[in-house]
């Protein structure tokens, strides 16, 4: 029987501040127990699976008999970002931060860019991304000029409405800025914000599209890969890794969408990794400092998992677990520095007691052992800890 594993990100759903938080500006945060306050929180199915059981989260129910085995993993790379998270949960750790730019971007980049696209620059200062669109986007229709923005994370983000700025014509500029934006200048991604006004009001649409840097070494995909297992994509996980390693891939626009094609996909024929991101806990309700919208999300998760399991094969391997915090009920909307749940179910799984990982990377690690294939990423699998 073909082996698979699916490996399915919660993103942004930490469950615990890292003890060097501090050092990234965060003191007081945790994305799970804050939710998990709500009433609109409800985990069921992931509380049968243990995510009780995990250090650190005895603000939930714990079981005496987890169907999962269960850990936490703590980030060795010197980030908090989306792009960071996920290179070291495919073994990969980033040992510099990526540039951010807290004063907007140097004066020779936004000419560069301005002089490129042909069009004038609008804010370029860390910024809401819902408010920034409110605050330039009648100034943006008016002169055609790029609203260009940043955050706490390294990125270069352009806004622009759709019908001012067609859809391509902004990817196209994402490119540029991409090309642009190198060597000390790298920063992890350069992001479409498209978006639309209507009844007076400025609304993203669902087209936003990330132009990742290339990971600087081969990740556990490029692995798979290339000893002919499939990486199927899910979500911005093609974008996250510059189309670096997957061999199918198909983009959602919400968790909804996200989880139906992973539906989709356990009843698909194949051997490797289906790996998906699940991104409107991080991008509706993480960010945007909504806690009940927050805890619906995970409810409705939790709904769905067991949809999935009971299609599960008897090889099959479903790893649950997050890409860093966003605690929505903290001083910031910013990303949290915390670490991320690790969640591995199966039929062949024992439901051990994983502890406290030192990388995210550990993950890819067991998943390579799993597959037998060579492996030099970091991280220490835990495979054969937990293989019946």
């Amino acid at each position: 029987m073909s082996k698979r594993v699916f490996l399915i990100v919660l993103d942004s759903c930490g469950v615990g501040m890292l003890p060097d938080a501090s050092e990234f500006g965060d003191y007081d945060c945790n994305t799970l127990k804050r939710i998990s306050a709500s009433p609109e929180f409800s985990a069921e199915n992931m509380l049968k699976m243990g995510i009780g059981n995990i250090a650190g989260c005895d603000y939930l129910k714990s079981t005496d008999k987890p169907l999962a085995a269960v850990g936490k993993c703590a980030e060795l790379s010197r980030g908090k970002d989306t792009t960071t998270g996920h290179w070291e949960i495919a073994g990969v750790i980033s040992k510099k931060p990526m540039p951010t730019y807290p004063d907007g971007f140097p004066k020779a980049i936004i000419d560069e860019f301005s002089e490129k696209t042909g069009r004038g620059v609008l804010c370029n200062k860390p910024y809401s991304g819902t408010q920034v669109i409110k605050d330039y986007g009648d100034e943006h229709i008016k002169t055609g000029k790029l609203i260009v923005y940043t955050s706490a994370d390294s990125v270069f983000q352009i806004a622009a409405d759709e019908e001012v700025v067609p859809l391509e014509a902004l990817y196209e500029y994402c490119k540029i800025a991409r090309k642009i934006l190198c060597g000390k200048n790298a920063v992890g991604r350069v992001i479409a914000r498209p978006f639309v006004k209507k009844d007076g009001e400025f609304i993203r649409t669902a087209n936003r599209h990330d132009f990742s840097l290339e990971p600087p070494k081969p990740t556990l995909l490029d692995m798979l890969s290339s000893n002919g297992k499939a990486v199927y994509a899910i979500g911005k996980i093609y974008d996250i890794f510059a189309s670096r390693g997957i061999t199918e891939h198909v983009f959602t626009h919400s968790n909804k969408e996200g989880m139906e094609r992973t539906l989709e996909a356990v009843s698909m024929d194949f051997e490797g990794l289906c790996f998906t991101n699940l991104v409107d806990f991080d991008m509706l309700y993480g960010h945007r400092q909504d806690i009940d919208g927050y805890a619906r999300a995970f409810s409705e998760f939790d709904k769905w998992l067991p949809s999935f399991t009971e299609k599960m094969r008897d090889d099959d391997i479903l790893i649950i677990t997050a890409d860093h915090g966003c605690d929505p009920g903290d001083n910031s909307t910013a990303h949290t520095r915390e670490y991320i749940p690790l969640v591995v179910y199966g039929k062949k799984i024992k439901p051990e007691n994983l502890g406290i990982r030192k990388t995210y990377a550990d993950i890819s690690a067991s998943i390579a052992e799993y597959f037998g294939i060579d492996y030099n990423g970091a991280g220490e699998s835990f495979f054969s800890n937990v293989k019946k």
